[in-house]
């Protein structure tokens, strides 16, 4: 086990520690367990690049510890009504969709690659954003106006957008000329 996985899953961790926070109506605290967890993936890469500590672990823990954190967030400030419903289903069943598609590329004998398309990598960006402007609002009991608003379309649509583009790179994968000719024999 090395330190960057270890640092990950303390990440996992503060996934309950700032949902209950923000349950409970400690706002503050809930915006520093969500940047403490921010700094805490940086720290966990450059350690794993610079130490030479990558590891197959935590290759796969990393990227679903931020999705654990983003999701239960995007779940959480939608209950609070800090964000719309529409854009809390769809992050949900964007990556609900993904893990199902990957899950069936598995179970199809045709195991999915998983890399991130430049769409996805500019999603993620603007969710954390996102999140990190309403639970500073929130902590801060401020408003920042049409930057959570314009954020909150540009996530939209960048969500969106994502979900469109792995589902025909999925397509593509499961369905391609190789899957064709497989068929046919």
């Amino acid at each position: 086990m090395t330190i960057p996985n270890f640092i990950t899953i303390g990440r996992f961790i503060l996934v309950p520690v700032v949902v209950y926070a923000l349950l409970s109506g400690h706002m503050a605290w809930a915006f520093i367990g969500f940047v403490v967890a921010g700094i805490s993936d940086g720290v966990d890469g450059i350690i794993a690049r610079q130490m030479n500590q990558r590891s197959e672990l935590g290759a796969y823990l990393d990227p679903i510890a931020d999705k654990f954190l983003l999701v239960s967030v995007f779940v959480v400030l939608g209950i609070l009504v800090e964000l719309p419903l529409w854009l809390v289903l769809l992050v949900v069943s964007r990556d609900a969709l993904i893990v199902m598609a990957v899950l069936l590329g598995a179970v199809m004998g045709q195991p999915i690659e998983m890399r991130p398309l430049m769409v996805s990598k500019a999603n993620t960006v603007a969710q954390i954003l996102l999140a990190a402007v309403v639970l500073g609002e929130l902590a801060l009991e401020t408003m920042f106006g049409s930057v959570r608003t314009a954020l909150v379309l540009l996530t939209g649509i960048l969500t969106a957008a994502s979900a469109i583009a792995y589902f025909v790179t999925w397509l593509q994968h499961v369905g391609g000329p190789e899957a064709m000719d497989d068929n046919t024999e």
